[in-house]
């Protein structure tokens, strides 16, 4: 399974997010601020659920996904994504150290111590829509192209303005005879701009190898920061970095899904009963133009686990007092009484010797 977490604004407009394409309306923007997806992989089938948070003036927008396979759609469990963040949570690790700091007392000045309703979709005939459902807030269409103008056209007849580059940036797929899934994105109010969380969408689709699309992105204006959660049968890893800075990995360890921690038992009803490896990875764009394809994951050698810390740096204390303190108060009693010896001892009477 695998989580991608795409932060980024699309400004004036950008057209970009994650791993699919956002297009809004005229004379209208919209901003993809969080993008996390889920993806379950088995050798076998892909199943990516999508959960995007938006903001912008635009009352609609259209996103679009390639997928190498046909796909089945319909709306996702909000309770997976809670689930994912509970199990990858950073382990909190405190580390004391001895001699005070810049903000330890005395030289601090607090002298404290220690503390620390969308439009039908119009038809188009150089576009084959394979499916279409109507899933909460969005209208999904399900399509096939033989070339990217013509899902171009099906695109501005539905009433967006396709820019050029997109079209360029999906002949790759067009050329590999991959489908799309086009999604209408609107307010339960039409008047209302895109704001907020969207309910998520799970995607369903057979693929004989772990790929997650991310050619698109490289239309982004901004940079680009890309999270991604993969629960496979064992640790996976980046076959590259695609144009940007190198993968790093977060998380990794075999875990049961039936102990999740939340209670909707969301991951359980995606992968099953049996424990899987999930491997957490993430990788900054800085440039987004050099993204040259997309992320293809394989087995590591081994399946190492591995977890984030996060350290949190404390003043060695007893009770309420630094031990730094105390070792000074032993260190000056020791002395104290070192000299109070000698001098007793040279007061101490000399015995008189015999004549």
């Amino acid at each position: 399974m695998l989580v991608s977490l795409q932060l980024g604004s699309l400004i004036s407009p950008a057209y970009a997010c994650g791993c699919g394409a956002m297009v809004p309306g005229k004379d209208s923007q919209v901003s993809v601020d969080r993008e996390t997806s889920v993806v379950d992989w088995d050798g076998r089938t892909e199943q990516i659920v999508m959960r995007l948070t938006v903001r912008g003036n635009a009352p609609e927008a259209a996103w679009i996904m390639p997928v190498p396979n046909r796909a089945s759609v319909e709306l996702g469990d909000s309770g997976l994504f809670s689930e994912l963040s509970a199990i990858t949570a950073p382990e909190h690790v405190t580390r004391h150290y001895f001699w005070p700091r810049s903000h330890d007392w005395p030289f601090s000045d607090s002298g404290n111590v220690g503390d620390g309703a969308a439009a039908p979709w119009a038809g188009a005939p150089s576009v084959e829509v394979v499916g279409r459902e109507r899933l909460g807030p969005f209208d999904v269409a399900r399509l096939a192209a033989t070339d990217p103008q013509a899902l171009e056209q099906w695109l501005e007849e539905n009433g967006f303005d396709l820019p050029d580059r997109l079209a360029t940036a999906l002949k790759p797929y067009v050329d590999q005879k991959w489908e799309y899934v086009a999604i209408r994105l609107a307010p339960r109010e039409s008047s209302t701009p895109l704001v907020g969380t969207l309910d998520p969408l799970r995607l369903r689709f057979a693929s004989d190898r772990l790929v997650y699309p991310m050619r698109l992105s490289k239309l982004a204006s901004t940079p680009q920061q890309l999270g991604l959660y993969i629960l496979a049968p064992h640790r996976m890893e980046p076959r590259g970095p695609i144009g940007g800075d190198a993968p790093e990995v977060t998380y990794a360890g075999r875990i049961d899904p039936r102990s999740a921690a939340d209670d909707t038992d969301a991951l359980e009803k995606l992968t099953g009963a049996d424990p899987v490896f999930l491997t957490a990875i993430e990788q900054s764009f800085p440039h987004p133009e050099r993204i040259d394809g997309d992320h293809q994951l394989r087995a590591t050698a081994d399946d190492t686990p591995y977890r984030t810390k996060v350290y949190e740096n404390r003043l060695l204390t007893v009770g309420d007092i630094p031990v730094w303190v105390l070792s000074l108060l032993a260190a000056a009693l020791v002395a104290a009484t070192a000299v109070l010896l000698l001098v007793l001892r040279a007061r101490r009477p000399r015995p008189v010797p015999v004549g």
